[in-house]
C-alpha cells in the first residue's frame, strides 16, 4: 500500500458523535468492497494470541484479582507482526487476530473468579475434586453462552446506539488498527517495555533479588504499630501491577485504594479496639484466637474481607436496577427478532451490506437451544451425580440469570469500559446456594455444584462483556460482523483449553490455599460458599454492613463496585494501582501543550501494556520452572529487611524507566 493510500486510512468525522437525521456512518473499509480477514494468517496469529494472553491473564488474574483486558496489546502485536510480514490491505486481518485473541481475558475472567475456589476449599474439605475435564468444559459452555445471548443486540448497542455509549477500550484498540494501517510503528514501544517489565518479574519471581514487597514493618516503629495497634502498610513493586494502575487511572484506583484502606486502616484496628479479649467464630469455628491476639492479616482474613462481599452482592444488585430498562430493551429486542418482524428494508439492507450480516437468528435460536442442552446434560451427568431434579433447577437458574445479566455486562463495558462480573457472579453464587440448598443439595457437592453453575455464568457475562467490544471494533472499521462471531468461537474453546491447564499448574506450583496467589475473587466465593452449603451460620452482619456502606457510597456518587472490590483485594496489590495512576497523572500533565500531554499518555497505554503483558507472561513461564522442579532459595533473605529495602530502589528505577520513556519529540 503506497503512503498517500495509508494517509487516508482514518475513521470518518462521525464516527465518535451522533449521526444527524438522515445521516448515516460509513465505515474505514467499504460495505460494498471486499478485504482479507479470515485466513490462514489471521486465524494463527488469533490462536497464538488466544493461548498466549489466556496463559498470561490466569497468572496475574490470580496474583492480583485484576484481568486485564489483552484487547490492545493484541491489537498492537497484530500491527506489528504484519508491518513486519509486509501484509497490504491487513487491517481486516488485524481485526479477526485481535477478536479471535481477545478470548483470552474473557474466558480468563469468568474461569479464575470462581473455579479456584474448589481448590482453595480443597484444603479444608479434600473430598472435593476439580478436574481440567470440569474446567474446561464449563468455561467452554460459558463462552459459547455469552456469544450466542449477545449476538441478537449487537446492532443496538454498535448500530442503534451509535455515539451515545463512549466504548472506552474499544476506541483504543481502534485507535492503535487505524494507526497501524496508516503506518504507525507502535509495537516496538510495547516490545520493549514488555521486555524491562517481563524480565523485572521474573528475577524476582524466580531468583528473588529483592522482596516483591515494600512494609511498613521494615522498620521498627512499623512492627510495632502493626503488633499493638494493628496497623500495617503494604505495597507490591511488580511491574505488571504498576502497568495495570497506569491503565485503570487515578480516579478509579484512588477509590479502590480507599475502600482498601477503610478496612486495613479502620476496620482491623477499629475490631481490636471494640474487641480486644472476644473470641468472634460464630461463623467459623476454626476460630480461637480473641481478636486482640489475631495480626492485622488475620483480623482481614477472618472479617474485614466479609464486609466487601456484602459490599459487590449490593453493589451488584443496584447495577441491575439501574439497568433495567436495558433488560426489557433486549428482552423486547429478542422477541422481535425471533418473530422476524424486522422491516423488509433492513432484510434489503443486509442483503446488500456485508457490515450488517450476522450469523443467522435461525443458527442463534437452534444453536442456543442445544448448548442449553449440552450444559443440562454436564451438570446432570457431570456435576450432580444423575440427579435430575438438581440438574434442572440448575439449567434454569444459569439460563435466566446469564440472559439478565449479559446487557449489563455489555452495557457496562460501552460505558466504561469495566465489567462488574464479580459482583453479578457472587450474586449468582448466593442464589444460586439458596435454591439448591432448598432442593436438597447440600455440603460439598453443593458447593462445587454452585461454583461450576457460577463458572458458567461469569464466563458468559465477561465473554459477552468482551465481545460488544470486539463488535463495536468491526463496526467502526468495517468488519463483517458474521465472520467475527463465527471465529470467536474457536478462540473460546482455545482460551478453555489453556486456561484450564494453566490453573492446574499454578494449584500444583503454588496452591491457591497458600496465600502466594491472592485470587480474591475465588477466596470470597469460597467465603461465601461455605457456611451456606454446610448449615453454618453465615456472618450476615459483616454482609450487612457492607450492603449499606454500598447504598450509602452510591447515594454520594461514589462507584461501589470499585471501593467494595478494594475492601477485600490486598492492601499490597491495591497501592501499587495508586502509583500507576500517580504516573499516568504525571506524564499526561507536565506540559501546557495539550497534544503533546495526550500523545505522552498514549505512549504511557503501550508501556503499562507491554509492563501487564511482560509481566505475566514471564510469571507463568517462572511458575512453569518451579513445577519443572527449577527452584532458588530465598526465604531467609526476603525476611531480611534490606531485601525490603532493594525492592523499594528497584521499584523507584522502575517508575523513572517508565516515565522517561513517556517522552515524545
Amino acid at each position: 500500500m503506497k503512503q498517500d493510500e495509508k494517509d487516508m486510512m482514518q475513521l470518518p468525522e462521525n464516527a465518535f458523535r451522533e449521526l444527524r437525521d438522515g445521516e448515516s456512518y460509513e465505515p474505514m473499509m467499504s460495505p460494498r468492497a471486499s478485504y482479507p480477514e479470515v485466513n490462514a494468517w489471521s486465524v494463527t496469529w488469533g490462536v497464538l494470541m488466544a493461548m498466549l494472553f489466556s496463559a498470561a491473564a490466569a497468572y496475574l488474574g490470580l496474583k492480583v484479582g485484576q484481568v486485564f483486558e489483552a484487547a490492545i496489546p493484541i491489537a498492537i502485536i497484530a500491527v506489528g507482526v504484519s508491518t513486519a510480514a509486509k501484509r497490504s490491505r491487513a487491517l481486516g486481518e488485524n481485526v479477526i487476530i485481535q477478536s479471535i485473541g481477545a478470548c483470552s481475558g474473557a474466558v480468563v475472567a469468568g474461569a479464575i473468579f470462581t473455579l479456584p475456589a474448589i481448590y482453595i476449599l480443597q484444603a479444608k474439605y479434600p473430598e472435593m475434586s476439580a478436574s481440567f475435564i470440569k474446567i474446561f468444559i464449563s468455561s467452554l459452555l460459558g463462552g459459547i453462552i455469552g456469544i450466542l445471548f449477545l449476538i441478537p443486540f449487537r446492532k443496538y448497542f454498535v448500530s442503534d446506539m451509535h455515539g451515545k455509549y463512549p466504548f472506552p477500550e474499544a476506541t483504543a484498540t481502534t485507535q492503535v488498527l487505524v494507526s497501524g494501517a496508516r503506518g504507525g510503528n507502535q509495537a516496538k514501544p510495547l516490545l520493549l517495555a514488555g521486555l524491562v517489565g517481563g524480565l523485572y518479574d521474573f528475577v524476582v519471581a524466580t531468583f528473588g533479588w529483592w522482596n516483591e514487597n515494600v512494609t511498613s514493618r521494615m522498620i521498627g516503629i512499623g512492627e510495632t504499630l502493626a503488633e499493638r495497634a494493628k496497623l500495617v502498610f503494604k505495597v507490591n513493586t511488580g511491574a505488571a501491577v504498576l502497568g495495570l494502575g497506569y491503565i485503570v487511572g487515578l480516579k478509579y484506583a484512588l477509590i479502590i485504594c480507599l475502600g482498601s484502606l477503610a478496612v486495613w486502616w479502620l476496620v482491623v484496628p477499629g475490631m481490636s479496639i471494640m474487641f480486644h479479649d472476644s473470641v468472634l467464630n460464630a461463623w467459623d469455628p476454626a476460630i480461637t484466637k480473641t481478636v486482640g491476639e489475631m495480626s492485622p492479616e488475620e483480623i482481614f482474613r477472618s472479617y474485614g474481607k466479609s464486609i466487601g462481599i456484602g459490599a459487590i452482592a449490593m453493589a451488584g444488585i443496584i447495577g441491575i436496577i439501574k439497568s433495567w430498562g436495558i433488560i426489557k430493551g433486549a428482552v423486547s429486542l429478542a422477541a422481535r427478532e425471533m418473530k422476524g418482524t424486522s422491516s423488509e428494508a433492513d432484510n434489503a439492507e443486509t442483503s446488500r451490506r456485508r457490515t450488517d450480516i450476522d450469523i443467522s437468528f435461525k443458527f442463534i435460536a437452534i444453536a442456543s437451544i442445544a448448548t442449553i442442552v449440552i450444559t443440562f446434560l454436564f451438570f446432570w451427568f457431570g456435576v450432580m451425580d444423575g440427579n435430575m431434579l438438581f440438574a434442572l433447577v440448575a439449567i434454569v437458574l444459569v439460563a435466566v440469570i446469564a440472559f439478565l445479566f449479559t446487557t449489563v455486562a455489555a452495557n457496562a463495558i460501552a460505558i466504561v469500559g469495566s465489567n462488574p462480573v464479580s459482583g453479578m457472579t457472587l450474586m449468582t453464587l448466593i442464589l444460586a446456594s439458596v435454591v439448591m440448598v432448598g432442593v436438597g443439595l447440600k455440603g460439598t457437592g453443593g458447593m462445587v455444584a454452585a461454583l461450576i453453575m457460577g463458572g458458567v455464568v461469569c464466563t458468559a457475562l465477561s465473554m459477552a462483556g468482551s465481545f460488544i467490544t470486539d463488535l463495536k471494533i468491526g463496526y467502526w472499521l468495517g468488519t463483517t460482523p458474521k465472520k467475527q462471531e463465527s471465529w470467536k468461537f474457536l478462540g473460546t474453546l482455545v482460551s478453555a483449553a489453556t486456561v484450564g491447564g494453566v490453573m492446574m499448574l499454578l494449584n500444583e506450583t503454588y496452591g491457591f490455599a497458600s496465600g502466594q496467589l491472592a485470587a480474591p475473587q475465588a477466596n470470597a466465593m469460597a467465603a461465601v460458599i461455605d457456611p451456606l452449603m454446610n448449615g453454618i451460620e453465615a456472618p450476615w452482619v459483616l454482609y450487612a454492613i457492607g450492603a449499606v456502606l454500598a447504598i450509602v457510597l452510591t447515594w454520594c456518587k461514589v462507584p461501589a463496585l470499585a471501593f467494595a472490590l478494594g475492601m477485600f483485594i490486598p492492601m499490597e496489590l491495591n497501592v501499587p494501582l495508586v502509583v500507576g495512576g500517580a504516573v499516568n497523572w504525571y506524564v499526561t500533565t507536565r506540559t501546557k501543550d495539550p497534544q503533546k500531554n495526550k500523545e505522552r499518555g498514549e505512549m504511557g497505554n503501550l508501556i503499562a501494556s507491554g509492563f501487564i503483558a511482560g509481566g505475566a507472561l514471564m510469571g507463568v513461564v517462572s511458575a512453569i520452572l518451579r513445577f519443572g522442579g527449577v527452584s532458588f532459595d530465598y526465604e531467609a533473605w526476603w525476611t531480611n529487611p534490606l531485601s525490603e529495602l532493594c525492592s523499594l530502589a528497584a521499584y523507584v528505577l522502575l517508575i523513572a524507566y517508565f516515565i522517561r520513556a513517556t517522552k515524545v519529540k
